[in-house]
């Protein structure tokens, strides 16, 4: 059968009119511009342009790899590993200068001893923290490169400052107030250095839109309409909640626990003060042996020149020559492994606290409290040297002691609460299933 007489001429029209335009220009005639097509090499788009939404994935074909996301993962992780690379070598220089290439290999050797005790116990702490092993490395590579670095140069230079000027009130006022305030605010610099969102400027946003990745081109300048402001609506209790502020990386570890149901405020879950104290004894942790490495590398360099004085005077060596090593191991090896871990435990927690409340004053004060009572605790316990052997004795038994034992305490409580839950969790998944 033969098509109806009006359907070939239709057919005809329309192919005419979607064909393209090769009619070609004689002297005579003119062709009419039609639309022009945007380049697609483009790199930057123009303003205010939008682009069409990327076409799905089928459904067997793997995801697009985020190389946005790694290549600003890798820069920074790059950056911290030179930046702590430097400090090491630095730090490892200033040490060799003062205690010798001898003395800072038995300072080395001697500052290793207390290590593993240290390290296991806030490992086994971080079974309920959950902190990631980068965390972890680059808390305890900050503590032993970046903070003694910070934290020698700065205490030599105030050392002779208040010396040149006060005298011996000066040695007090260093070793009881300036010592404190520079270590401990170099060693809680690393728990900031975790909340900045150091790589999120650096990603680019093309797995979100499908456009090339172009991060260093700034866009072309288009007109900018005046923005809106629309009021809040009315939360009941809005003031006393407390978001993470836009500013700092929301770590996984260092959420606020969901609203109870008794009242709105958020609590700070075991999970949150438990990766305050891991973060916190990490940094310390690598603080504690560069400290060691130093000054018993010092006192061995003391004792050795003494001994080398005693046989050029005829007196036979003995083991007493080297008592001054033995003292200053017993003291920071054995008696307080974990006194630099305590006191920067308690910014830790501070923190840890001040990210995770709901309660908007407590937010503003745990920090700068954790803190100061860090400050505190180490300025007592530097002080207590110069008090003699009994005054040494009596600080240690009536601070030291109850601070570690009520660290001790938290841990085991912050373990057992996560155990608990986690039993409770899969009891509630067992009676789904």
């Amino acid at each position: 059968m033969g098509s109806p007489a009006g359907g070939g001429s239709r057919a005809t029209v329309q192919a005419a009119a979607d064909a393209p335009e090769t009619v070609p220009r004689t002297g005579d005639t003119r062709t009419i511009p039609g639309p022009r097509r945007r380049r697609a090499h483009r790199l930057v788009p123009w303003a205010g342009a939008a682009s069409p939404p990327p076409p799905p994935p089928p459904a067997g074909a793997a995801a697009p790899p985020r190389h946005g996301r790694s290549v600003a993962v890798s820069s920074v992780t790059a950056t911290a590993v030179l930046t702590l690379a430097g400090c090491g070598v630095l730090i490892l220089h200033l040490v060799q200068r003062q205690t010798g290439t001898v003395g800072l290999l038995v300072g080395v050797g001697l500052a290793m001893v207390p290590l593993p005790f240290v390290l296991g116990a806030l490992a086994w702490l971080n079974l309920t923290a959950r902190v990631p092993l980068r965390h972890t490395v680059f808390c305890l590579g900050w503590g032993a490169c970046a903070a003694t670095t910070v934290a020698i140069v700065a205490n030599n230079w105030t050392a002779s400052y208040l010396t040149s000027h006060q005298g011996p009130l000066g040695e007090l006022l260093g070793a009881g107030i300036a010592t404190p305030l520079i270590e401990e605010t170099a060693k809680a610099t690393a728990l900031l250095v975790l909340l900045l969102p150091l790589g999120q400027r650096l990603r680019c946003h093309g797995r979100r839109t499908g456009r090339p990745c172009a991060p260093l081109l700034h866009r072309l300048p288009a007109s900018r309409l005046p923005r809106t402001y629309a009021r809040r609506p009315a939360v009941p209790h809005a003031r006393g909640r407390l978001r993470l502020r836009p500013y700092l990386r929301p770590l996984p570890y260092l959420r606020p626990a969901p609203p109870s149901g008794g009242g709105p405020h958020r609590r700070s879950r075991p999970r949150t003060l438990a990766a305050g104290v891991v973060l916190g004894g990490m940094t310390a942790c690598g603080f504690a042996f560069t400290e060691n490495a130093l000054y018993l590398g010092r006192a061995f360099t003391t004792d050795q020149r003494q001994r080398l004085d005693s046989i050029g005077l005829g007196d036979p060596p003995s083991l007493r020559d080297f008592d001054g090593t033995v003292q200053t191991f017993v003291l920071r090896a054995l008696l307080s492994p974990f006194a630099h871990p305590l006191f920067t435990a308690l910014t830790g927690i501070g923190l840890a606290v001040a990210l995770t409340t709901g309660r908007r004053w407590l937010a503003r004060l745990a920090a700068p409290t954790g803190l100061l009572l860090a400050m505190a605790l180490h300025g007592t316990w530097n002080a207590a040297a110069d008090l003699g052997t009994d005054g040494f004795l009596v600080v240690y038994g009536a601070l030291m002691v109850p601070c570690f034992a009520a660290l001790v305490c938290f841990a085991a409580w912050a373990r057992s609460r996560a155990a608990r839950h986690a039993a409770r969790r899969d009891r509630r998944s067992a009676r789904v299933v």
